[in-house]
């Protein structure tokens, strides 16, 4: 079944994305049997009623319950689908991950129209945002004068991720309503101003050189189709490299100079000595 998946879908490449596929699988499988089906039946019936044979037109219509019982069938293979296969999976995508798997928290902050993502830095703590700081060059409104937003890394379309480790990106906008895409982890979840929405995945695969896209699936204005962002999946040891290479650059303590009395007085010591 994966083989055959892997013909027509996305790479797939989140810890969840089997199931999700699995099940998309039943009901284009159950949709195409429906349709043939119907449409057997549908031939069938322009030509066992056809005017030639019934030049009488009969009002009581057809004693048989075949059509009935096919339409139970129906029934119970779509409650098979929920009960069994839909509910189960939703059940593991709203799952809070255990401590114990070392969750990394990520903010993804949409905007007309771009992806502003946000990691906390070493210290593991989001720096605090000011809707009154936000400008071009601070698009998170991060506060300086806050010692934890000192070691935040904030990226424009770029999310970068170690592979094999629980993901929990906290989703908001700015603005209006986005849709967070990315196809190979299976992932869409809508971004409504106001709200912060977890979104908990696993990678469990590095793309390489294929490149994947964080696409923007609802329209959000004019800009809607440059809306566009590219993820990137690596090894922890890359991952980590990527973070040194973005951090911010710690200015060194300014030597503090001495006052120019305190130069002429030392100098002035020194002649008379």
């Amino acid at each position: 079944m994966r083989e055959f998946l892997a013909r027509w879908m996305p790479t797939n490449a989140s810890e969840h994305g089997p199931a999700l596929d699995q099940m998309n699988a039943y009901l284009h499988w159950l949709m195409a049997i429906l349709f043939v089906g119907w449409g057997i039946y549908f031939v069938y019936v322009l030509w066992r009623f056809r005017a030639k044979k019934h030049p009488k037109a009969d009002y009581h219509g057809t004693n048989k319950h075949y059509s009935t019982w096919v339409e139970i069938a129906v029934a119970a293979a779509e409650a098979v689908i929920l009960l069994f296969f839909a509910i189960p999976a939703w059940a593991n995508w709203v799952k809070v991950p255990d401590p114990s798997e070392n969750p990394m928290q990520i903010r993804v902050v949409a905007e007309q129209f771009a992806w502003n993502v946000h990691y906390p830095g070493v210290d593991g703590v989001f720096g605090r945002g000011d809707i009154n700081l936000v400008n071009a060059s601070n698009p998170l409104g991060l506060d300086p004068e806050d010692p934890f937003a000192a070691d935040d890394i904030v990226s424009i379309n770029q999310l970068h991720l170690p592979v094999d480790r629980t993901v929990s990106i906290l989703l908001s906008s700015k603005d209006v309503i986005h849709s967070f895409f990315l196809p190979p982890m299976r992932v869409k979840q809508d971004a409504i101003p106001g709200q912060e929405i977890p979104v908990d995945f696993k990678p469990v695969m590095t793309n390489g050189d294929e490149q994947w896209e964080i696409a923007c699936s609802q329209l959000c204005g004019l800009g809607h189709y440059r809306m566009r962002g590219f993820l990137t999946v690596e090894t922890q040891a890359e991952f980590d490299a990527w973070l040194v290479e973005k951090a911010p650059k710690q200015e060194p303590p300014a030597e503090v100079q001495p006052e120019v009395e305190d130069v002429e007085e030392a100098a002035g010591e020194e002649l008379a000595a």
